[in-house]
Formats: C-alpha cells, sequence, structure tokens
C-alpha cells in the first residue's frame, strides 16, 4: 500500500491535469489520473458512460478507481470534479491523512481554459450555470477536505505548481 505524494481536487478547468502533469515531473513521480483511467478500464469516454449507463453507473466507476488510487498509487493523484461528493471518497481523504490540493478556479478562467462542450456532460445544457451551481455545491467540500488551496486563475501552470509545491513545502 502506498500513499499518493498528493491528491489534487477542484472543479473542471482549475487545471487538475496540466498542474498535475508539471508537479509530477518536478518530483519524479508518476501522474494518476482517475477520470483517463475510468476511460481506459471502460474502453469509452466519460461522456459515453454518462449518456450510455447514466450518473450512477459512472460515479460507481469512479468511487472504484479513486478509492484503488488513493491505496495504491505513488505519485500525484488528480481527481475528477465530483469525485469528492461521493461519501466514501470524501472519507478516505479525511481519514487516509492524504495532503489534499484544491486547485481553485472562477467560472471565467475555467471556461477559457476547457471550454463547456459535450466532453463535460454535466455541463452541457446551459453551461455557466451548470458550472455555478457544481461550484457552489462543491465549494464547501472542496474546503473542508483541502490541506491547500491555491487560486489557479491568471496564473501559469508552473506558477500554480510554484505555490502548491510551496504551501505543502515539497521540494520540487
Amino acid at each position: 500500500m502506498t500513499a499518493p505524494v498528493m491528491v489534487l481536487v477542484g472543479p473542471p478547468g482549475a487545471g487538475k491535469s496540466s498542474v498535475g502533469a508539471v508537479l509530477a515531473g518536478r518530483l519524479d513521480v508518476p501522474l494518476h489520473d482517475t477520470d483517463a483511467a475510468v476511460e481506459a478500464a471502460a474502453g469509452r469516454t466519460i461522456s459515453d458512460i454518462f449518456v450510455q449507463d447514466g450518473e450512477a453507473a459512472f460515479r460507481a466507476l469512479e468511487r472504484a478507481e479513486v478509492l484503488r488510487a488513493l491505496a495504491d498509487e505513488p505519485g500525484v493523484v488528480s481527481l475528477g470534479g465530483g469525485a469528492v461528493m461521493q461519501d466514501e471518497v470524501a472519507a478516505a481523504l479525511r481519514e487516509g491523512g492524504h495532503r489534499v490540493v484544491f486547485l481553485d478556479v472562477s467560472i471565467a478562467d475555467a471556461a477559457s481554459r476547457v471550454g463547456f462542450d459535450a466532453s463535460r456532460p454535466l455541463l452541457v445544457v446551459n453551461p455557466r450555470a451548470a458550472w455555478t451551481r457544481l461550484m457552489d455545491a462543491r465549494r464547501p467540500t472542496y474546503e473542508a477536505l483541502a490541506t491547500v488551496r491555491v487560486h489557479t486563475g491568471g496564473k501559469s501552470v508552473e506558477q500554480v505548481a510554484d505555490e502548491v509545491l510551496a504551501a505543502l513545502e515539497v521540494a520540487g
């Protein structure tokens, strides 16, 4: 059993994947993106899983992968935006002694980074309003679970990585 160096959480567009890649590179550890792992295991995109099987089916796959990653992945682990809303995931983060980094972002910065399109199934209808609703619902959980919070707006990926490492006092 190997715990991750850190776990990245935050909404779509916060930079979890791109910042995670820089952090993993600087720390010379692997990056494990749980959304990518779910897609690889299912042989389908998350959007396809949502459409074909429903959100509950996706959340079950996500939960299993996140819990496995929290127990077994040695590097930087990036969670999908909604993973923390599952009780088992939140409990594992809280009770596992994980260093959780909340990458916070405004809707303007998130929209400019990812756009809001069909690849984000929870944001398909009225994406800006949907993102705001999701963030309003998720923010208290992100904040409660976070060891540190880093605002990513208006910063380069490298600047965000610098702040994360400084906040966690990790050599990198």
